[in-house]
Protein backbone atom coordinates (compact mmCIF):
# COMPACT_ATOMS: atom_id res chain seq x y z
CA UNK A 1 0.00 0.00 0.00
CA UNK A 2 1.02 3.89 -0.58
CA UNK A 3 2.64 5.33 2.13
CA UNK A 4 1.25 8.56 2.57
CA UNK A 5 3.19 11.78 4.02
CA UNK A 6 1.56 14.97 4.95
CA UNK A 7 3.27 17.90 7.10
CA UNK A 8 2.63 17.76 10.37
CA UNK A 9 4.20 20.97 11.82
CA UNK A 10 7.84 22.56 12.61
CA UNK A 11 9.76 22.54 15.31
CA UNK A 12 12.96 25.27 15.17
CA UNK A 13 12.38 26.16 11.87
CA UNK A 14 12.62 22.36 10.65
CA UNK A 15 9.44 21.02 8.86
CA UNK A 16 8.07 17.64 10.69
CA UNK A 17 6.75 15.50 8.33
CA UNK A 18 4.35 12.09 9.05
CA UNK A 19 4.32 9.03 7.36
CA UNK A 20 1.37 6.85 7.71
CA UNK A 21 2.24 3.01 7.28
CA UNK A 22 -0.81 1.05 6.01
CA UNK A 23 -0.32 -2.96 6.11
CA UNK A 24 -2.40 -5.69 4.36
CA UNK A 25 -4.27 -6.55 7.82
CA UNK A 26 -5.75 -2.85 8.41
CA UNK A 27 -3.01 -1.66 10.73
CA UNK A 28 -1.80 1.75 10.99
CA UNK A 29 1.25 3.79 11.81
CA UNK A 30 1.66 7.13 11.73
CA UNK A 31 5.26 8.33 12.26
CA UNK A 32 6.64 11.92 12.75
CA UNK A 33 10.38 12.88 11.87
CA UNK A 34 10.35 14.83 15.57
CA UNK A 35 12.17 12.28 17.55
CA UNK A 36 11.00 9.48 15.40
CA UNK A 37 7.73 9.74 17.16
CA UNK A 38 5.55 7.15 16.68
CA UNK A 39 2.62 9.36 16.66
CA UNK A 40 -0.72 6.71 16.27
CA UNK A 41 -0.84 2.96 16.29
CA UNK A 42 -4.32 1.67 14.97
CA UNK A 43 -5.38 -2.38 15.27
CA UNK A 44 -8.34 -3.80 14.12
CA UNK A 45 -10.64 -4.50 16.62
CA UNK A 46 -14.51 -6.23 15.74
CA UNK A 47 -14.50 -4.42 12.62
CA UNK A 48 -13.28 -0.97 14.14
CA UNK A 49 -9.15 0.66 14.93
CA UNK A 50 -8.11 0.87 18.52
CA UNK A 51 -5.44 2.70 18.98
CA UNK A 52 -2.87 1.39 21.05
CA UNK A 53 -0.16 3.90 22.36
CA UNK A 54 0.18 7.28 24.33
CA UNK A 55 0.10 10.13 21.94
CA UNK A 56 -1.09 13.71 20.61
CA UNK A 57 -3.08 14.80 17.70
CA UNK A 58 -1.44 17.96 17.60
CA UNK A 59 2.52 18.09 17.02
CA UNK A 60 2.88 21.24 18.90
CA UNK A 61 2.03 19.82 22.47
CA UNK A 62 5.19 17.38 22.07
CA UNK A 63 7.41 19.55 22.72
CA UNK A 64 6.37 21.16 25.85
CA UNK A 65 4.30 18.26 26.98
CA UNK A 66 5.37 14.46 25.34
CA UNK A 67 7.35 12.60 27.90
CA UNK A 68 8.90 10.86 25.09
CA UNK A 69 5.85 9.38 23.56
CA UNK A 70 6.51 7.04 21.11
CA UNK A 71 10.38 8.75 20.84
CA UNK A 72 13.53 7.19 19.72
CA UNK A 73 15.70 8.22 22.93
CA UNK A 74 19.41 8.51 22.89
CA UNK A 75 22.46 8.96 22.27
CA UNK A 76 22.12 6.99 25.65
CA UNK A 77 18.70 5.90 26.86
CA UNK A 78 18.01 5.65 30.24
CA UNK A 79 20.16 7.24 33.68
CA UNK A 80 24.15 7.89 33.80
CA UNK A 81 24.74 8.51 37.24
CA UNK A 82 26.72 12.26 37.95
CA UNK A 83 25.67 13.04 33.91
CA UNK A 84 29.60 12.31 33.00
CA UNK A 85 31.69 9.23 32.13
CA UNK A 86 35.13 8.40 30.83
CA UNK A 87 36.62 7.64 27.67
CA UNK A 88 39.95 6.79 26.98
CA UNK A 89 40.68 8.62 30.35
CA UNK A 90 39.34 11.79 29.73
CA UNK A 91 36.40 12.93 31.55
CA UNK A 92 32.84 14.37 29.92
CA UNK A 93 30.42 16.33 31.60
CA UNK A 94 26.61 16.18 30.39
CA UNK A 95 23.99 18.73 30.93
CA UNK A 96 21.77 17.03 33.29
CA UNK A 97 18.30 17.10 33.32
CA UNK A 98 16.70 14.63 36.09
CA UNK A 99 18.41 15.84 38.97
CA UNK A 100 22.23 14.94 39.02
CA UNK A 101 21.79 12.54 36.36
CA UNK A 102 21.51 12.53 32.36
CA UNK A 103 17.87 10.80 31.18
CA UNK A 104 17.76 9.77 27.41
CA UNK A 105 20.79 12.13 26.26
CA UNK A 106 19.58 15.23 28.23
CA UNK A 107 17.33 17.92 27.39
CA UNK A 108 18.44 17.84 23.61
CA UNK A 109 18.97 14.25 22.96
CA UNK A 110 18.12 12.28 19.82
CA UNK A 111 14.00 12.10 20.64
CA UNK A 112 13.83 15.98 20.51
CA UNK A 113 15.72 16.35 17.18
CA UNK A 114 13.59 16.79 13.53
CA UNK A 115 15.29 13.51 11.57
CA UNK A 116 15.15 13.24 7.94
CA UNK A 117 12.70 10.92 6.42
CA UNK A 118 13.19 8.61 3.42
CA UNK A 119 10.07 5.99 1.65
CA UNK A 120 10.61 2.46 1.11
CA UNK A 121 6.96 1.81 -0.83
CA UNK A 122 8.58 -1.73 -1.74
CA UNK A 123 8.81 -2.71 1.60
CA UNK A 124 6.24 0.11 3.24
CA UNK A 125 8.77 1.40 5.05
CA UNK A 126 10.43 4.64 6.40
CA UNK A 127 14.20 5.53 6.72
CA UNK A 128 15.00 8.19 8.94
CA UNK A 129 18.69 9.63 9.25
CA UNK A 130 20.62 12.25 11.85
CA UNK A 131 23.56 13.58 11.65
CA UNK A 132 24.96 14.28 15.75
CA UNK A 133 28.00 16.44 15.83
CA UNK A 134 31.15 16.50 18.08
CA UNK A 135 30.18 17.59 21.60
CA UNK A 136 26.09 16.95 20.87
CA UNK A 137 24.72 17.37 24.38
CA UNK A 138 28.26 16.31 25.93
CA UNK A 139 29.13 13.50 24.08
CA UNK A 140 31.88 12.69 21.80
CA UNK A 141 32.21 11.94 18.46
CA UNK A 142 30.48 12.64 14.82
CA UNK A 143 27.31 10.09 14.47
CA UNK A 144 25.72 9.28 12.10
CA UNK A 145 22.20 7.56 12.90
CA UNK A 146 19.61 5.96 10.85
CA UNK A 147 15.99 3.95 12.43
CA UNK A 148 14.00 2.07 9.53
CA UNK A 149 10.31 1.07 10.63
CA UNK A 150 8.70 -1.52 8.20
CA UNK A 151 5.50 -2.69 8.76
CA UNK A 152 4.29 -6.14 7.34
CA UNK A 153 0.86 -7.29 8.57
CA UNK A 154 0.70 -6.86 11.83
CA UNK A 155 4.41 -6.02 12.55
CA UNK A 156 6.54 -2.95 13.15
CA UNK A 157 10.18 -3.56 12.99
CA UNK A 158 12.86 -1.31 14.07
CA UNK A 159 15.91 -1.17 12.84
CA UNK A 160 18.43 0.79 14.29
CA UNK A 161 21.97 1.90 12.88
CA UNK A 162 24.97 4.52 13.82
CA UNK A 163 28.39 5.15 12.74
CA UNK A 164 30.93 7.34 14.68
CA UNK A 165 34.44 8.81 14.37
CA UNK A 166 35.45 7.80 17.50
CA UNK A 167 35.08 5.92 20.45
CA UNK A 168 31.55 6.89 21.97
CA UNK A 169 28.95 5.35 23.73
CA UNK A 170 25.64 4.84 22.01
CA UNK A 171 22.46 2.95 23.54
CA UNK A 172 19.24 3.66 21.94
CA UNK A 173 15.65 3.27 22.55
CA UNK A 174 12.01 2.99 21.27
CA UNK A 175 9.84 4.33 23.80
CA UNK A 176 6.23 3.66 22.90
CA UNK A 177 3.80 4.07 25.69
CA UNK A 178 1.04 0.89 24.82
CA UNK A 179 -2.51 0.86 26.26
CA UNK A 180 -4.18 -2.39 24.60
CA UNK A 181 -7.45 -1.95 26.29
CA UNK A 182 -9.83 1.41 26.25
CA UNK A 183 -9.63 2.22 29.89
CA UNK A 184 -7.53 4.62 31.19
CA UNK A 185 -4.68 2.71 32.49
CA UNK A 186 -2.94 -0.38 32.01
CA UNK A 187 -2.49 -2.06 35.28
CA UNK A 188 -5.16 -5.01 34.26
CA UNK A 189 -2.73 -5.37 31.63
CA UNK A 190 -1.05 -9.20 31.88
CA UNK A 191 2.78 -8.57 31.30
CA UNK A 192 5.02 -11.51 30.88
CA UNK A 193 8.59 -11.01 30.59
CA UNK A 194 11.38 -13.91 29.95
CA UNK A 195 13.87 -12.82 32.79
CA UNK A 196 15.09 -14.21 35.93
CA UNK A 197 17.25 -11.10 36.66
CA UNK A 198 17.67 -7.09 37.31
CA UNK A 199 19.48 -4.40 37.67
CA UNK A 200 18.97 -2.96 41.29
CA UNK A 201 18.87 0.92 41.67
CA UNK A 202 20.44 2.78 43.93
CA UNK A 203 18.15 5.95 45.58
CA UNK A 204 18.70 7.99 42.54
CA UNK A 205 17.00 5.67 40.27
CA UNK A 206 20.34 4.55 38.77
CA UNK A 207 21.75 1.22 38.95
CA UNK A 208 23.96 0.42 42.07
CA UNK A 209 26.08 -2.31 39.91
CA UNK A 210 24.46 -5.05 41.40
CA UNK A 211 22.47 -7.61 39.33
CA UNK A 212 19.95 -9.81 41.41
CA UNK A 213 17.37 -12.57 41.06
CA UNK A 214 14.10 -11.48 40.47
CA UNK A 215 12.69 -14.87 42.25
CA UNK A 216 10.26 -13.73 45.06
CA UNK A 217 10.26 -10.01 43.82
CA UNK A 218 7.52 -8.30 41.84
CA UNK A 219 10.21 -8.21 39.05
CA UNK A 220 9.74 -11.82 38.34
CA UNK A 221 7.53 -11.87 35.53
CA UNK A 222 8.42 -14.98 34.09
CA UNK A 223 4.85 -17.05 34.63
CA UNK A 224 3.04 -13.13 33.79
CA UNK A 225 0.96 -10.51 36.17
CA UNK A 226 -0.92 -8.08 36.19
CA UNK A 227 -0.05 -4.88 37.78
CA UNK A 228 -1.86 -4.81 40.88
CA UNK A 229 -0.86 -6.72 43.77
CA UNK A 230 -2.80 -8.86 45.94
CA UNK A 231 -5.33 -6.19 47.03
CA UNK A 232 -6.48 -4.72 43.69
CA UNK A 233 -3.37 -1.56 44.92
CA UNK A 234 -1.90 -0.70 41.92
CA UNK A 235 2.44 -1.86 41.66
CA UNK A 236 4.68 0.86 40.09
CA UNK A 237 7.13 -0.54 37.67
CA UNK A 238 10.11 1.63 36.33
CA UNK A 239 13.27 -1.46 36.51
CA UNK A 240 15.19 -2.68 34.08
CA UNK A 241 15.13 -6.54 33.60
CA UNK A 242 18.29 -8.79 32.68
CA UNK A 243 16.89 -11.10 29.46
CA UNK A 244 17.96 -14.34 30.00
CA UNK A 245 21.48 -15.16 28.59
CA UNK A 246 21.37 -17.75 25.86
CA UNK A 247 18.05 -17.17 24.33
CA UNK A 248 16.54 -17.91 20.92
CA UNK A 249 15.70 -14.75 19.05
CA UNK A 250 12.98 -16.25 17.35
CA UNK A 251 11.53 -16.61 20.96
CA UNK A 252 9.78 -13.34 22.11
CA UNK A 253 11.16 -11.33 24.78
CA UNK A 254 7.76 -10.10 26.65
CA UNK A 255 4.12 -10.97 26.24
CA UNK A 256 1.28 -9.03 27.27
CA UNK A 257 -2.16 -9.58 27.00
CA UNK A 258 -5.01 -6.37 26.75
CA UNK A 259 -7.36 -6.31 29.85
CA UNK A 260 -10.27 -7.35 27.69
CA UNK A 261 -8.53 -10.42 25.73
CA UNK A 262 -8.90 -8.36 22.29
CA UNK A 263 -5.03 -7.64 21.87
CA UNK A 264 -1.68 -8.96 22.48
CA UNK A 265 1.81 -7.91 22.03
CA UNK A 266 4.32 -9.82 21.82
CA UNK A 267 8.01 -8.23 21.42
CA UNK A 268 11.08 -9.46 20.38
CA UNK A 269 15.31 -7.82 20.29
CA UNK A 270 18.15 -8.65 20.49
CA UNK A 271 19.21 -6.29 23.48
CA UNK A 272 20.39 -7.93 26.84
CA UNK A 273 17.98 -5.83 28.71
CA UNK A 274 13.82 -4.14 28.42
CA UNK A 275 13.18 -1.39 30.97
CA UNK A 276 9.31 -2.15 32.08
CA UNK A 277 7.45 1.14 32.72
CA UNK A 278 3.99 1.62 33.65
CA UNK A 279 3.72 5.06 33.77
CA UNK A 280 4.24 5.61 37.33
CA UNK A 281 5.10 9.07 37.22
CA UNK A 282 2.74 10.05 33.71
CA UNK A 283 0.82 13.30 34.48
CA UNK A 284 -0.30 14.68 31.16
CA UNK A 285 -1.58 18.23 31.32
CA UNK A 286 -2.87 18.58 27.78
CA UNK A 287 -5.44 16.14 25.67
CA UNK A 288 -3.83 13.51 24.27
CA UNK A 289 -4.92 11.52 21.30
CA UNK A 290 -8.93 11.62 20.78
CA UNK A 291 -8.87 13.98 23.53
CA UNK A 292 -7.86 11.29 26.41
CA UNK A 293 -6.26 12.29 29.33
CA UNK A 294 -3.20 10.61 30.61
CA UNK A 295 -2.78 10.29 33.95
CA UNK A 296 -0.47 7.67 36.25
CA UNK A 297 -0.54 4.18 34.90
CA UNK A 298 -1.91 5.62 31.59
CA UNK A 299 0.48 3.35 29.85
CA UNK A 300 3.16 0.65 29.77
CA UNK A 301 6.52 1.10 28.27
CA UNK A 302 8.63 -2.01 26.93
CA UNK A 303 12.04 0.07 26.37
CA UNK A 304 14.61 -3.18 24.90
CA UNK A 305 17.87 -1.81 25.84
CA UNK A 306 21.43 -2.14 26.64
CA UNK A 307 21.72 -1.58 30.68
CA UNK A 308 21.04 1.68 32.55
CA UNK A 309 24.42 3.70 33.50
CA UNK A 310 26.68 0.51 31.40
CA UNK A 311 29.43 3.45 30.92
CA UNK A 312 29.76 3.25 35.03
CA UNK A 313 29.22 -0.23 35.00
CA UNK A 314 32.48 -2.56 33.26
CA UNK A 315 30.67 -5.77 34.18
CA UNK A 316 27.53 -4.71 32.10
CA UNK A 317 27.51 -5.39 28.64
CA UNK A 318 29.36 -2.45 26.88
CA UNK A 319 27.72 0.79 25.27
CA UNK A 320 31.29 2.18 23.57
CA UNK A 321 31.62 2.03 19.93
CA UNK A 322 34.01 2.92 17.42
CA UNK A 323 34.89 3.31 13.79
CA UNK A 324 35.41 -0.30 14.14
CA UNK A 325 32.59 -1.49 16.58
CA UNK A 326 29.43 0.47 15.24
CA UNK A 327 26.09 0.40 16.48
CA UNK A 328 23.09 -2.28 15.26
CA UNK A 329 20.25 -3.16 17.22
CA UNK A 330 16.54 -3.68 16.21
CA UNK A 331 13.31 -4.93 17.56
CA UNK A 332 10.08 -5.93 16.26
CA UNK A 333 6.61 -5.84 17.66
CA UNK A 334 3.03 -7.44 16.42
CA UNK A 335 0.10 -6.77 18.38
CA UNK A 336 -3.24 -8.76 17.31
Amino acid sequence: MAIEVSASGAFKGKPVNQYRLTSETGVGVDIIGYGCVVRDWRVPVNGALRSVVLGFDDFELYPEHSPHFGSLAGRVANRIKSASFEVGGKHYALPANAGALQLHGGAEGLGYQVWDGEIDSGTNAVRFTHFSPDGAMGYPGNVNFAATYRLTGNRLRLELEATTDRATPISLVQHQYFNLGTGNDVLDHHVQVNSSAYTELGPDLCPSGAILPSAGTQYDLRAGRTMRDGAGNAVGYDINLVLDTGRSHADPIATVRGPDGALTLKLWSDRPGVQVYNGLWTDIAVPGLAGKRYGKHAGLCLEDQAFPDAVHNPHFPSVMHSPERPYSHWCEFEIA
